[in-house]
């Protein structure tokens, strides 16, 4: 099952549920039960690898054997008998009834084992209250919950998918309803592009360390931890030894919170999460201080709030205390507070942050004085769910030697899908560049002195700092009347002419006027037989000459102990030497093409590797049956079914039937 079958199973499945629910609600029923199969799966596959039976788990998997439940309880943390494990509901079949999920509830409650309390106490508590909204009876309840099933049971969670399943229904769910119930669902969701840019930002600042904190203080989903973790994890040698905080306002997104991250993975050991507020109760409550390596957030923005008696908090007496109106700066500054010397944090605002007044800028004076901020991005208006308002990312640190900021104009750099705009993989590896690397980019980015800040009253504003505006288009009445093609738009072409010697000359008459004439009436053949450009093409294949001997070098010579998560970048950093040694050639748009075909998940060359590294080169050339889901006309339901035609055809992913030359037939 491909990402947009399931994509369009659980919209059907949530259509079906919208007579009882609200829409957006139905996230958090279909989450919390596919949360609840995760366990139950992850403990029948533990008991199995203890050398338990599954004939026997009836028997064994009790409350009452106590010696077992306390074995799991040590190692996973939880247990949950075989009465109410979500394989046993599925097997109830018509027997099968909504009190069986109240007991299972209360039952996983008091099986917690205390190390673990922080992370699975009250996890389901959303679920269990919403239960009776699925219905006026505890038939129609049942009902319900058994369409439910139904779909959960046909997610596929073997690891065979050529995708984060998991993740993937989770992201669908959220971004799905944000953009359908507004800004109550977009609250908490970042959307996926915008979360990995930040978590490029903060990994390559943490990629030579050992062990790394991480802190989300208004974490939502926790979808921002995640992609930090995950991109800092491919610097490290074990993803387990990146600890992750958070902290929550809201109950049930906190929930949210926890089994995003506990299905991601990462072990509970490492998780630390906190439903309080941020603002008005720090984290922690007594002893020192919690330091981090990074922290980001995306907090609420213009939210208000309550500064009394806030002047002689720690986290605001030395930069201000932000007006009652606006939390913004009050977020930033708990951010910059709870971060290591050497660390970074990124945050989301909005715009007005930059040159809002008052007290806002004296906030704004104080961290530009004490040197803490490093970057400012401007991103594209409506990125967000729920609004359409300019918004920036802020990078912070606490201690840096350069006095001046980095500022960037993304706001132009966006594709449009849907209602909303969205960054592709290019304009994130354009920013983080620049960011990383402190480079200046023609109306983009521009590294601008603290002197420069200060002339202009300390005011962020990135136009002040960045003409990122397009020269206005320009129209030549004499020429479309007259004829003939000014100079000045041939001007526009100056890097082509200078790459192709002598090819404006060769055609184009130049008459001494402000207009030239073409001198043949076929440019195209003109342009491509002409010296310049044949040299052009001869030198960009020897360029890329050796380019295959460099793939097999790079991905298949050290094929055991790649590091697929890696090497995306290596490729990168090899193309972008290549391209650049060419004139004319933009880096950023290789990069583009490079990840279309990279992403696991549309099954492209991560998931080729993956299957060469797991199952050796014999991969390559082995074939599988050609599988897709049809319908049974008489049982109306689904089933992964081999087509006729085209049958069989080579596993690497690039290769499809439509293009193979060997013509292989069913």
């Amino acid at each position: 099952m491909n990402k947009q079958q399931l994509a369009a199973k659980i919209w059907q499945s949530a259509n079906k549920m919208r007579s009882k629910i609200e829409a957006n609600e139905y996230k958090d029923y279909i989450l919390g039960f596919i949360f609840y199969k995760f366990l139950s799966d992850k403990l029948e596959k533990f008991a199995l690898e203890q050398g338990l039976e599954r004939s026997n788990f009836a028997d064994e998997l009790t409350e009452s054997n106590g010696e077992l439940v306390n074995h799991i309880k040590r190692n996973l943390g939880y247990f949950i008998s075989y009465e109410h494990l979500f394989s046993t509901w599925l097997a109830q079949g018509s027997d099968f009834n909504i009190a069986n999920v109240r007991t299972a509830m209360s039952a996983f409650s008091r099986n917690i084992a205390e190390n673990y309390i922080s992370v699975f106490d009250g996890i389901f508590k959303t679920l269990e209250s919403g239960l009776s909204k699925l219905g006026d009876t505890a038939t129609n309840q049942t009902n319900a919950v058994k369409d439910l099933f139904v779909l959960i049971a046909d997610i596929p969670m073997d690891g065979k998918q050529g995708y984060d399943v998991l993740g993937f229904i989770y992201e669908y769910l959220i971004s799905m309803f944000a953009a359908n119930a507004g800004k109550k669902a977009g609250e908490f969701y970042t959307p996926h592009e915008v979360s990995l840019l930040m978590s490029e930002i903060i990994a390559d600042h943490l990629k030579d360390r050992e062990e790394i904190s991480i802190y989300d203080p208004t974490s939502g989903s926790g979808s921002l931890l995640i992609n930090i973790g995950h991109s800092v994890a491919k610097h490290l040698k074990s993803a387990d030894s990146i600890k992750y905080y958070a902290q929550e306002l809201k109950e049930n997104t906190y929930n949210l919170t926890r089994m995003n991250l506990v299905m991601r993975g990462i072990l509970p050991s490492n998780i630390f999460t906190r439903n309080a507020d941020t603002l008005e109760d720090d984290w922690p409550l007594e002893g020192d201080p919690l330091y981090l390596d990074a922290v980001v957030s995306n907090p609420p923005y213009s939210q208000p709030w309550n500064p009394k008696d806030k002047e002689g908090d720690i986290r605001y007496k030395r930069f201000g205390v932000a007006p009652q109106a606006k939390a913004d700066f009050a977020f930033l500054l708990h951010d910059l507070f709870h971060l290591k010397p050497d660390g970074i944090m990124t945050i989301v605002l909005p715009h007005g942050v930059l040159f809002r007044g008052g007290e806002e800028e004296k906030i704004r004076k104080n961290l530009i004085e004490y040197n803490h901020i490093d970057a400012i991005i401007g991103l594209p208006a409506n990125i967000f769910f729920g609004t359409g308002i300019p918004t920036i990312i802020i990078v912070l640190r606490q201690e840096r030697e350069r006095n001046d900021i980095l500022m960037i104009d993304a706001s132009k750099h966006f594709i449009k899908v849907g209602k909303n705009n969205h960054l592709q993989a290019s304009d994130i590896k354009r920013i983080v560049d620049c960011v990383t690397h402190r480079r200046e980019l023609p109306k983009f980015s521009r590294i601008v002195p603290k002197a420069e800040i200060v002339a202009n009253g300390y005011n962020l504003n990135i136009p002040r700092y960045v003409d990122s505006a397009e020269p206005t288009e320009q129209w030549d009445i004499f020429s479309t009347i007259h004829g003939g093609i000014p100079k000045a738009e041939l001007a526009q072409f100056a890097d082509y002419w200078a790459a192709f010697d002598g090819l404006q000359t060769a055609l184009f008459t130049d008459n001494g006027t402000p207009y030239v004439q073409p001198k043949t009436d076929n440019l195209k053949a003109a342009m491509q037989s002409h010296a310049s450009v044949l040299n052009y093409q001869a030198q960009f294949a020897q360029n890329f000459a050796d380019f295959t001997a460099s793939l097999e070098t790079l991905l298949i010579e050290p094929m055991e102990t790649l590091n697929i998560s890696q090497t995306q970048q290596q490729l990168a950093e090899l193309i972008r030497e290549k391209v650049q040694a060419m004139p004319l050639l933009d880096f950023y748009t290789a990069y583009q093409k490079l990840d279309d075909l990279w992403r696991a998940d549309v099954a492209g060359i991560a998931a080729d590797l993956e299957m060469i590294q797991t199952e050796g080169k014999r991969a390559i050339k082995q074939v599988d049956p050609f599988m897709v889901l049809k319908k049974d006309s008489k049982t109306k339901k689904e089933a992964e079914v081999q087509t006729a035609g085209w049958g069989i055809f080579c596993r690497l992913n690039w290769c499809r039937p439509s293009n193979c030359r060997r013509n292989w037939q069913t």
